[in-house]
């Protein structure tokens, strides 16, 4: 009797199931239509567009939405940087309105947003920037250096300046390997190659000092002197107030860097106001989800190179590996060399690096699809060092921010040995190999001394090769490049000094250096398209299907979880000491 019992609960169980698997699907099917219709509001014909970085700015889509987590798409840095340069030309808009504060971007794309600011003002436009406040008991310097580049900076009155500079703090792990019995052997090409001290120092070596050091100078100089700029005062100044903060809202305007206190919804009513009859807010998100290419454009592929670089084909699953798998990427570019009448194909580039395999890989793509007489031009996001730099050596023309990590031209391999690990915790280990290096990179034992001389010789063979990459790519000496190597990491201002680069300037200009690559006028109309690779075998034209497939996965955990969450609140109200269940140690979603 109890087992029928139990059955019929499962069968009830299996119909509730399926029967939320609908409801959740009907629901997300209905919320993703409205998503992807767009807006149903057209464009006023006296518009101020309003915008909220808080809410965050991506760079580049992941490779599934899901219809369960994530209705309403994040901006992408491309869309937010091309929507404004369009509305700088558009008579419908007649100002802007962005909120700054919490805007979690990286110096570089921000200087990226600082060129898109501009672009939009030389177009006769009022740009506007508000905070609640820059920085509460953290650094608000760097929404603030985009703040700097509107016409006005408006703060709340109960808000600060906190323009408190730059830091980067690094954790020294060798004391704790170390107790644990974990020893980390691994070389590096060269002194400034500095990926693994973390694990072999307790502190930053003396070249890796004055590499951080050297960079964060010049990110210094970038940011007050663009303050000074903008907001018309000496540099100097600039850098002793930032010495000096943080600053009450009063001070701020004292000092001439907020122009006035005030609330969102007063900001709102005065762009308005002074846009004239008729104005209206409208959200700059429904404005880009409007924005159509002329019929004559000239077709210009963006393909994105976003990650740390691996082999393979992006098996990790359909959310995506957040990484750059090579051969979807070779996939992508080959599908760029596809596209019917392309002027150019623009490679944006953010990676520390990763598999020089995988970077060669890329490499030898890169240099296909210039030798099919189609320019390749990189665009450098926040970083594009070591295998990120490597990729984009054989490009026609490399873009990069002033702010742009990129360089650490170097290699470094090696392992972690976990033998006095093992004999800590009372592990043995055994085991028959056949081959005097089977267990070259076995954790279990540390190299011998011939495997010790293959491993450094195999990083002698990877770093000249390197160097001769970048120094054919760059068309620059072999004894130039290793100046510039050793590992070390560059601004891209420093970077453009070096010859590592051709030209300062964010993604739009990276598509007007394509364009003139191609034999255009960089001014030219342009349709750009995104073209992505196929990953986990499946062809981009089916990735509808399967992000569907991904979402009735998610509903079918989400449900779970919820059961499951029902199930503890009923067995609490018995008492207390089920509290101790050790499944409530799990944090609930």
């Amino acid at each position: 009797m109890r087992l029928l019992r139990w059955i019929g609960y499962v069968i009830v169980g299996l119909f509730a199931t399926v029967g939320a698997l609908l409801v959740v699907a009907v629901v997300g099917a209905a919320l993703a239509w409205r998503n992807f219709m767009g807006p149903t509001e057209p464009v006023p014909d006296r518009a101020v567009l309003q915008a909220d970085l808080r809410a965050g700015i991506v760079e580049t889509e992941p490779y599934y939405v899901p219809l369960i987590s994530d209705f309403d798409r994040s901006l992408t840095l491309r869309d937010l940087i091309e929507t404004l340069h369009a509305a700088a030309d558009d008579e419908r808009v007649a100002g802007l309105i962005v909120r700054v504060n919490g805007s979690k971007l990286s110096l570089a794309q921000i200087q990226e947003l600082r060129d898109a600011v501009a672009a939009f003002r030389a177009g006769g436009k009022r740009a506007v920037a508000f905070a609640e406040t820059f920085g509460e008991t953290g650094s608000g310097t760097l929404d603030y250096y985009l703040a700097s580049a509107f016409d006005e900076v408006w703060l709340q009155p109960s808000g600060e300046l906190d323009i408190t500079g730059i830091l980067i703090e690094q954790p020294f792990m060798r004391e704790l390997l170390t107790d644990l019995g974990v020893v980390p052997e691994f070389a590096a090409r060269e002194d400034y190659k500095s990926a693994v001290e973390m694990f072999t120092r307790d502190s930053m070596s003396p070249a890796h000092r004055r590499n951080l050091e050297q960079l964060l100078r010049s990110w210094m100089d970038q940011i007050a002197g663009d303050i000074a700029a903008d907001r018309a005062l000496d540099s100097s100044a600039v850098q002793d107030l930032i010495d000096r903060a943080p600053h009450s809202a009063a001070a701020a305007i004292e000092a001439g860097l907020v122009d006035g206190l005030a609330y969102s919804d007063e900001i709102e009513a005065a762009a308005i106001e002074q846009a004239g009859d008729r104005a209206a807010v409208y959200d700059l998100a429904d404005y880009a989800w409007q924005m159509e290419a002329p019929a004559d454009a000239l077709p210009v592929a963006l393909v994105y190179g976003v990650g740390a670089i691996h082999l393979g084909t992006g098996e990790s699953g359909f959310g995506g590996s957040g990484n750059i798998d090579a051969d979807v990427l070779v996939d992508a570019l080959r599908k760029a060399r596809a596209v019917e009448d392309v002027a150019a194909v623009v490679l944006r580039v953010d990676s520390p690096g990763g598999s020089y395999v995988a970077s060669d890989t890329i490499w030898r793509e890169v240099e296909r699809t210039r030798e099919a007489g189609i320019p390749v031009v990189v665009s450098m996001g926040n970083v594009a060092a070591s295998g990120g730099y490597f990729i984009a050596a054989p490009a026609s023309a490399i873009v990069a921010d002033p702010a742009t990590v990129t360089g650490s031209i170097g290699v470094v391999s090696g392992k972690f040995v976990l033998d006095d690990l093992w004999a800590e915790i009372g592990i043995d280990w055994d085991a028959i190999g056949f081959g005097a290096n089977a267990g070259i990179f076995s954790p279990n034992r540390p190299f011998t001394e011939p495997q010790w001389q293959q491993l450094n010789e195999t990083l002698d063979r990877i770093y000249a090769d390197f160097l001769q990459r970048v120094a054919e790519g760059r068309d620059l000496d072999a004894a130039a490049v290793r100046a510039s190597a050793q590992g070390q990491i560059w601004s891209g201002e420093d970077a453009l000094e070096r010859g590592l680069i051709d030209e300062l300037g964010g993604l739009h200009r990276a598509i007007e250096v394509a364009l003139e690559e191609g034999g255009h006028s960089p001014d030219a109309s342009y349709d750009l398209i995104v073209v992505r690779g196929d990953r986990f075998g499946v062809d981009s034209t089916f990735e509808e299907s399967a992000s569907l497939w991904a979402d009735l996965r998610s509903a079918t955990t989400l449900i779970a979880e919820f059961s499951r969450w029902l199930a503890i609140r009923q067995q609490l109200s018995n008492g207390p000491a089920l509290l101790a269940d050790p499944a409530l140690s799990e944090p609930l979603r």
